[in-house]
């Protein structure tokens, strides 16, 4: 589920630009990926790509309402909420939505240079306040991978430590570092999976180990903030 409704890049990622979402008496249509893989997103409703998403809080907030109780998902192992940076509307909404069923946890991606560890610290801080249990950061773009001889060299420098500095204060998991493979943005580009395209790149075996740890570490992370209990986002939003 794409919530960075100004900016949707999920359908050029998935291979399915062209797409759109259809309707029947059991509610909206998610576009499928493959038999198992389903995905909505705000993109498959704009009449070009070009076209810019310029809506305030209230009509954002009512599309991801509609995201949550109008797609038939049919049943699921799991829901993928793609969220854009920060905390703002997006963020607020989709906790309030969620609140009766639970969040199982977020999932908090960075990269090395402390302006965008900063934003993370801010995310961190969010997910604290409003009850959200965290499985773990994931370190994005790093260190460099060469496509040919396989070298590894640092573009962005982790100077305040990176994501690993991070996890230590936060005592947080690191799930994994996705070092940067130019392939990466080529295969978002033309909507292929990277994986599957190259299986012996040192990034395939980043993101896969981080999918083994995250299912490794969920069913404890949601043991735990059972028994920890949560804070309520009427804490945030008071009496909205």
């Amino acid at each position: 589920m794409d919530l960075d409704i100004c900016g949707p890049s999920i359908p050029t990622i998935m291979g399915l630009l062209n797409e759109q979402v259809h309707s029947s008496s059991s509610g909206w249509s998610p576009v499928y990926v493959q038999d198992n893989l389903a995905v909505m997103s705000v993109g498959f409703m704009l009449p070009s790509a070009k076209d810019a998403v310029m809506w305030r809080g209230p009509k954002k907030n009512g599309l991801i309402s509609q995201f949550l109780k109008d797609v038939d998902w049919g049943d699921l192992d799991y829901l993928v909420i793609d969220t854009p940076p920060g905390t703002s509307d997006e963020h607020l909404s989709i906790v309030q939505y969620l609140k009766e069923s639970g969040i199982d946890g977020a999932i908090l991606i960075t990269t090395p240079q402390e302006v965008a560890l900063q934003d993370v610290r801010r995310e961190i801080d969010f997910c604290q306040k409003v009850g959200i249990p965290m499985i773990g950061l994931v370190e994005n773009m790093s260190g460099f991978v060469c496509p040919n001889c396989k070298t590894e060299s640092q573009i962005f420098r982790p100077n305040t430590g990176g994501a690993k500095r991070l996890a230590e204060e936060t005592g947080l998991e690191l799930l994994g570092q996705v070092p940067l493979d130019p392939r990466i943005g080529q295969s978002a580009d033309y909507g292929v999976s990277f994986l599957e395209e190259h299986p012996d790149s040192p990034a395939t075996a980043a993101y896969l180990s981080i999918i083994h740890r995250e299912q490794f570490l969920l069913p404890h992370v949601l043991r735990t903030s059972r028994l920890s209990g949560d804070v309520g986002i009427k804490q945030i939003l008071g009496d909205e």
